[in-house]
């Protein structure tokens, strides 16, 4: 497949260019009137619309951009994509300057989240999800992680990580799931962390690996979530 015409091909770094940290990520080199060839779904080569290797340019399978601009796809990390009910009414309390800790005791938060998603249907959630999913696919995404933690309960993270499966079984993208848990403490573990932390070591661990329904395990360590003075025992 050969896409012509192309206004500007994005991202178009040194072969031995691997990854990019710090002040490197703001240095974003573009291609201007260019042309990118694929084969067998991976890209082979590019270069300028006025340099078009002869051997290419009749290709019966090719495209033009007419114009437009080409772009990698996106690597979303750190996603919550799964959940019951969303929670606009909170971004007007952040605007007004609350805090996070603020809004989750006024009942807000990840507690609010929980309580919701603990009353939706496996199904229902997929369904949602899905929709979300497509949205971000159509935006660019290419590759996504998406966390549990606002299950708080052994049956309601092990239903979010089941809709994740679901997820990566439905959809053509990559998708790794992460089990967060340790998002914060349940209310009625409010006076008891290291019981929850117990239960999660214990009882939710076991039955994840089990059904292997996690790429990774992650923790919320934030003020008044999981990072205390005292460390907890993992």
């Amino acid at each position: 497949m050969l896409i012509t015409n192309i206004k500007a091909l994005v991202g178009v770094h040194p072969k031995e260019t691997l990854s990019l940290r710090g002040s490197e990520m703001a240095n974003l080199p573009i291609l201007e009137n260019a042309w990118l060839l694929l084969e067998d779904g991976l890209i082979k080569d590019f270069g300028l619309m006025s340099e078009v290797p002869s051997q290419i340019s009749n290709l019966k399978s090719q495209i033009s951009a007419d114009g437009r601009f080409v772009f990698p796809s996106w690597c979303d990390s750190h996603t919550h994509i799964v959940f019951a009910a969303p929670r606009e009414e909170e971004f007007a309390l952040k605007i007004a300057g609350k805090t996070y800790e603020e809004i989750a005791a006024a009942g807000g938060g990840i507690l609010n989240s929980a309580n919701k998603l603990q009353k939706a249907t496996e199904d229902e959630l997929f369904e949602s999800a899905s929709i979300r999913l497509n949205d971000m696919i159509k935006h660019g995404t290419g590759a996504v992680e998406i966390k549990s933690g606002y299950g708080l309960t052994v049956e309601s993270e092990l239903k979010m990580l089941r809709v994740i499966q679901r997820l990566k079984a439905a959809f053509p993208i990559p998708i790794k799931a992460t089990l967060l848990a340790a998002h914060a403490y349940p209310t009625e573990y409010k006076n008891n962390h290291q019981a929850y932390i117990d239960l999660i070591i214990n009882d939710l661990l076991p039955k994840v690996a089990a059904e292997k329904l996690a790429d990774y395990i992650d923790v919320f360590c934030e003020k008044d979530f999981f990072l205390t003075k005292k460390p907890h025992k993992f």
